[in-house]
């Protein structure tokens, strides 16, 4: 099996126009390996089965970069070959692993940095630039510092934009995977900011993110990474940046809902389509056109862009991401391992299966958070019902529901909150909520008019009209408004 950088490299080498012989030639890989990489279609990461070990080889990784870096000094005659580097790790890091490891390592960076160099950097039609800024939003009514994702074209001096609350590798792919879907088609190179969220660079080589490898053989677009202090090598996209900030982000915006400003956002760039190439003359949304004849066609399937990672839970459930960030998963889960989705703007909950079970809105920034979901934690307090007045399900149900509650004596509470799990696990917290606050308003709590009420919440709703068959009046006007059957029914026969 290809690692991705391989796979990268086959299907770029495919694209320059070579051969499937020449390439298992050049990879040193079986024609029907080349083949199977060349027509796989779908890049996306699923659910992980179990947890990777980590390799005997992680800690002595920086100290085979160093000897490589300083290789880059010397005659390529008295450069350290695998063997080498296995040697001196033995002899002067006490390296207790095998030289297969190590060859293994040190191919895969030699790949790298030959795949790098091959990269050239060319302004034709088609060509984009990616990077990042950061402006202050309104969004909730609270003022934020977001970045933002920038993608142009330099041919055109079009571009497109789209806001995140990070730089991670899931908001660069995700921005990226949105624009390409506005625009209808992908940039067959993209030249990047030195890195920035698809990676991390080790002097003179670039290590891309598994997500991101994955993204790129998925959308089969190459990328160029710009030099360190190098801005002069992306210089449109910077002023992209610039314009953006200027011409869309003032005054500040307002939104409620991140995914549905971005949106709009791709819309708002078409007011600078309209504007004269600074340079060229020609409008830029005539000029785009010969940016979008250049690109590929969009992959046949959407890119699954999600992160998976197994993540211990501690005491109270929470699974802690980026050392500050705390989101809960559900109470039996304590000091156990939870399979996590980490997306852009959303962390999911999986269970066992890659069932999402519980979905958060993802939180950035440098200061602590901590983002529950109290109504995982109604099966804990069945055991301990008396948990209940501290408990911080106990803030998010309606009054009128919680001062019933807080009435009852131990036993009714408990079989109060067996109702709401069993109607919470079978028509969702929300509709088991409203509910349980409607039978307690008209004075009948039990399962029964409790269970016809959730159905009906989440299917047609309370107070939808009735469609024509059996009609409902009479039960809504006896449970519901409080009045008699004997009224109800001549009301019912037009008495």
């Amino acid at each position: 099996m290809l690692i991705m950088s391989q796979i990268n490299h086959i299907r770029d080498l495919r694209q320059c126009g070579y051969r499937i012989s020449e390439i298992a030639k050049k990879v040193g890989a079986d024609h029907k390996t080349i083949r199977k990489y060349l027509d796989k279609d779908n890049f996306s990461p699923a659910p992980p089965a179990h947890s990777q070990k980590p390799s005997i080889l992680d800690p002595y990784k920086p100290k085979i970069q160093e000897y490589l870096a300083q290789d880059k000094k010397h005659w390529y005659k008295q450069h350290h070959t695998a063997r080498r580097i296995f040697q001196r790790l033995t002899e002067e890091e006490q390296y207790p692993g095998s030289y297969s490891v190590v060859q293994r390592y040190v191919k895969t960076l030699r790949k790298n940095a030959v795949e790098k160099s091959s990269l050239e950097l060319v302004w034709e039609p088609g060509t984009a630039q990616v990077d990042f800024g950061e402006a202050d939003f309104e969004e909730n009514g609270r003022t934020v510092r977001l970045k933002y994702l920038t993608v142009s074209f330099p041919y055109s001096n079009d571009g497109y934009s789209q806001v995140f609350g990070g730089e991670t590798t899931e908001c660069v792919c995700q921005g990226l995977q949105d624009i390409f879907t506005y625009i209808g088609g992908v940039p067959p190179l993209l030249i990047f900011d030195n890195a920035t969220g698809v990676g991390h660079r080790v002097r003179d080589v670039i290590y891309e993110s598994k997500l991101f490898g994955q993204f790129r053989a998925h959308c089969q677009f190459r990328v160029r990474y710009c030099n360190p202090a190098a801005g002069y090598e992306k210089g449109n996209v910077e002023r992209k940046v610039g314009y953006t900030r200027a011409n869309l982000f003032v005054p500040v915006p307002k939104f409620n809902d991140r995914e549905t400003y971005n949106r709009q956002l791709l819309v708002a760039h078409q007011i600078k389509a309209g504007e004269p190439h600074y340079k060229k003359g020609e409008q830029i949304h005539v000029l785009f056109s010969a940016d979008k004849a250049a690109l590929q066609p969009l992959p046949l399937k959407p890119f699954n862009v999600c992160r998976y990672e197994w993540l211990k839970a501690d005491g109270y459930g929470k699974i802690c991401l980026e050392g500050k960030h705390y989101y809960s998963t559900r109470p039996e889960n304590a000091h156990k391992k939870v399979l996590v989705g980490i997306r852009a703007n959303r962390i999911d909950i999986l269970n066992d299966g890659g069932r999402v079970v519980i979905e958060h809105q993802r939180v950035y920034g440098d200061k602590r958070s901590d983002i529950s979901d109290y109504s995982t934690t109604l099966a804990t307090l069945l055991n301990n019902a008396g948990a209940w007045f501290n408990s911080g399900f106990r803030q998010e149900v309606p009054n009128l529901l919680r001062d019933y509650l807080d009435a009852q004596p131990k036993p009714v509470l408990r079989n109060c909150l067996r109702m709401m799990q069993e109607l919470a696990g079978q028509y969702g917290v929300k509709a088991a909520i409203s509910a349980m606050e409607l039978t307690v308003r008209n004075g009948s709590v039990n399962i029964c008019d409790a269970s016809v009420l959730a159905a009906r919440i989440t299917g047609y709703g309370i107070d939808t009209p009735p469609e024509q068959g059996p009609s409902l009046y009479v039960y809504d006007n006896l449970f519901l408004k409080g009045g008699s059957a004997d009224d109800d029914t001549k009301n019912a026969c037009g008495a």
